[in-house]
């Protein structure tokens, strides 16, 4: 049997008096800086400068819309962003300054519990309620009941005849097909646009959030490095960065991957893998949140020996990331950054072209578009394996980078990313905040993903993931 088999249970877990063991001893190497949520002050400035622009656009009223989608998520972060509203719900928003914020509850359980459970600015919350013979033993249907509330609503405010702005997403089509149906004398306009052009700049506040949030990041980080030795499952990784995050105020454990196995898988989430001589691990951190804010960082763990050319793709993804870093600064492009960081793969013969439109990239379609075979061969992997499970196809079906770009911006989940890469030219302003992340996966042979937090400053960047080194980070097989 060998040493690390004889530390797992015949199922392949840790036995579990070893699990609340592996972060003994640890203490991050920096102290975290909470900053609290965001005054109510920032919020009046968002509904000024919302209500400015839809005066413009000759709206009377704008309707906020987002939905569950389980587990108390939402579909979209439109109301926390107007009104720090973390669940579903629709939020009437007159554009005359004098008139109030009114907010429909619906659906979950906890929708009106602290915390993010006060709106900011809003006057009334009607709870609409859930509706359904099965569950709740009440004839109806949730839509249909939202839509008459809010109809009724709007009619006796004024607002039957009127010019009416629409924020939300897909799930808010039977909602608004519903209200158009209801109010047939008023004229519906989709204005995501409004807040969605909003996200490009960060205010100082918020600045400060973000830089939070990549502290989190980093903390979890540097837990993770803290119990990665050989014996370790991937399971007891995730677990240490997601204790250290959110010990510290992060506010979900599931915005993040850990990619482990001997070529540099670079997305997954932990089966059961253990670590072993020779493994590459990526901790893909694609969404720490904080006071509902993200930061994104990626990390290489290297586990005793690795091969010439994987040394080579590690180094040139943190060339890239480097080279896209020196270009930071208001004025620059958005494609120059890019364009920079593809060098190191151009210098090495890895790319042709930097430009985004014809790179080849880990999910990309055949070049006529057609859907592109998965190639379907057997790639052992004993931890899989000894679950009863096997994998039979082999990921991605192509090399090249993850994306075609270098990043792309952080800010709320589910608003509008713009993308780090070739075809976007529009200047860097000071408080643009952005992941940089290079990338490069051959199947069954190397893969890298780095990258660091960056915030535009007047005078250039500031690395806001500086806490943990880019360079990938160096484990002892042995």
């Amino acid at each position: 049997m060998t040493a690390i088999n004889a530390s797992l249970t015949s199922s392949g877990f840790a036995p579990d008096n070893r699990f609340e063991r592996l972060l003994d001893g640890f203490q991050p190497s920096f102290a975290f800086e909470p900053v609290g949520p965001l005054p109510e002050s920032e919020f009046v400035d968002r509904l000024r400068r919302i209500r400015r622009e839809a005066v413009v656009a000759g709206h009377d009223v704008i309707l906020i819309h987002a939905d569950s989608i389980g587990s108390y998520k939402v579909s979209n972060s439109y109301l926390r962003y107007i009104c720090d509203w973390a669940r579903e719900g629709v939020l009437v928003v007159p554009t005359d300054d004098d008139k109030p914020l009114t907010m429909f509850s619906i659906f979950s359980s906890s929708v009106l519990l602290p915390p993010a459970g006060e709106p900011v600015l809003v006057e009334d919350i009607w709870q609409v309620g859930t509706w359904g013979r099965e569950t709740y033993n009440r004839p109806g249907n949730t839509v249909d009941k939202v839509v008459e509330a809010v109809g009724a609503f709007l009619e006796r405010e004024g607002f039957s005849v009127a010019q009416v702005g629409l924020i939300g997403d897909a799930t808010s089509t039977p909602y608004w097909n519903g209200l158009k149906t209801r109010l047939p004398k008023s004229a519906f306009a989709e204005c995501a646009s409004i807040i969605d052009r909003m996200q490009k700049v960060r205010s100082p506040r918020e600045q400060a959030v973000v830089r939070a949030a990549a502290q989190l990041a980093d903390i979890g980080i540097q837990a993770a490095y803290h119990v990665i030795r050989p014996g370790v499952t991937d399971y007891e990784i995730y677990a240490a960065f997601t204790y250290a995050q959110m010990a510290r105020g992060g506010e979900t454990g599931d915005g993040y991957q850990i990619g482990i196995n001997r070529f540099g898988t670079h997305c997954g989430k932990p089966y059961g893998h253990v670590v072993r001589n020779g493994d590459l691990i990526n901790l893909y951190i694609s969404a720490v949140i904080y006071q509902g804010y993200t930061a994104q960082i990626a990390r290489m763990i290297a586990v005793g020996d690795i091969t010439d050319k994987q040394e080579e793709v590690l180094q040139m993804c943190v060339e890239g990331v480097e080279k896209a870093a020196a270009k930071v600064r208001p004025g620059n492009l958005v494609s120059e950054v890019a364009n920079a960081s593809f060098e190191p793969y151009l210098e090495r013969g890895y790319l042709n072209s930097a430009d985004s439109r014809t790179m080849p990239y880990n999910w990309v379609s055949e070049d006529d578009g057609k859907p592109r075979l998965i190639p379907r061969r057997h790639v052992p992997d004993e931890d899989w394996e000894r679950q009863g499970r096997k994998l039979m196809h082999v990921y991605p079906a192509t090399l090249g980078p993850h994306n075609p770009n270098v990043g792309h911006s952080v800010s709320m989940q589910k608003f509008r990313n713009y993308n780090i890469q070739s075809n976007n030219h529009d200047k860097l302003e000071e408080g643009m905040t952005f992941v940089l992340h290079a990338q490069w996966l051959e199947p069954e042979v190397a893969g890298c993903n780095v990258g660091d937090c960056y915030l535009v400053t007047a005078d250039g960047a500031e690395n806001l993931s500086c806490h943990t080194p880019l360079a990938p980070h160096r484990v002892k097989a042995g």
